[in-house]
């Protein structure tokens, strides 16, 4: 593979609507429109915010990719070393003027919450930080990943007048969105609880052992649903969307340490279940927009 094409493969093509499509929800539903703020947002959560956010991650997870056997396909690609530094360099040059432009369009609100978005992209790889290895931290940070997207899209409209109004319906959405995203971080741990404990790294997945941490994936969905169910009719619909990730998972409750890595069936069909759950989600949302 050329140089260009393992920076652009290190973002994650397949993620990409994952953070550009709760921003771009966002946006709209809070009152923003199809103007300039809301395409240079998806631009930017579409692609440089991915490969922000798992282009560092493969560099500096070098060594522990090269004796992980899912690395290589849609799960992350191990990085040559001769491309770490263009990686980086690509990353923080790409993301730099997109920050500075939706700053430059927003507010005291929505700057603070792009400060966190993308300090939790950092922090959750780089050196020092490495939110990514102590345990719980890391599947909130992976969740804020995703659920941050959405916030900036409702705070970044506010600051261009759109009004927005923070009541239990926002809350409850982003609850539940929020819960979810720790549920599927965790889940995801399962798989590497033996891999990581041999490299001496620190996860949810090593702390709570794969059968726990299955089960608390399972709670993280529930709960999930439960925020959502406080949504209004017909919004409220949208807590059937978890059972599809329990029924996933739910297979999986009674595995062990030593079997970990079949939990990797189920992360694929997450991956592919994350597609049809944002088609439901689109669909739910014209239903609502047109009543």
């Amino acid at each position: 593979m050329s140089t260009a094409g393992q920076v652009l493969a290190s973002s994650r093509p397949l993620s990409w609507i994952n953070t550009a499509f709760p921003f771009g929800a966002a946006y709209l539903l809070a009152g923003g429109g199809p103007d300039l703020a809301f395409w240079v947002g998806c631009l930017w959560f579409l692609i440089p915010y991915n490969l922000l956010m798992y282009g560092i991650n493969d560099v500096f997870d070098y060594e522990s990719d090269l004796r992980n056997p899912r690395k290589g396909g849609v799960e992350g690609i191990v990085l040559d070393r001769r491309v770490h530094r263009v990686t980086i360099v690509a990353a923080v040059a790409s993301n730099v003027p997109f920050v500075v432009v939706l700053a430059a369009m927003g507010s005291a609100a929505s700057n603070l919450v792009l400060a966190i978005s993308v300090f939790a992209v950092a922090a959750y790889s780089v050196p020092v930080l490495r939110f990514k290895e102590r345990p719980f931290l890391d599947s909130i940070t992976s969740s804020t990943h995703f659920v941050s997207p959405a916030v900036f899209g409702l705070a970044l409209a506010d600051a261009r007048g759109a009004g927005v109004e923070v009541d239990l319906t926002v809350v409850a959405a982003l609850a539940g969105f929020f819960a979810w995203g720790i549920g599927s971080h965790a889940f995801g741990a399962v798989q590497d609880v033996t891999a990581d404990r041999a490299a001496g790294i620190g996860s949810i997945g090593t702390a709570l052992g794969a059968r726990n941490t299955t089960w608390f994936a399972l709670t993280a969905y529930l709960v999930g649903g439960v925020f959502l169910l406080a949504l209004p009719w017909p919004a409220m619909l949208s807590a059937l969307l978890v059972l599809p990730y329990v029924v996933n998972i739910a297979p999986y409750l009674s595995i062990t340490d030593e079997t970990c890595e079949a939990a990797n069936v189920a992360w694929r069909r997450f991956l592919w279940l994350n597609f049809a759950s944002g088609f439901l989600v689109t669909q739910l949302l014209i239903w609502i927009a047109l009543r």
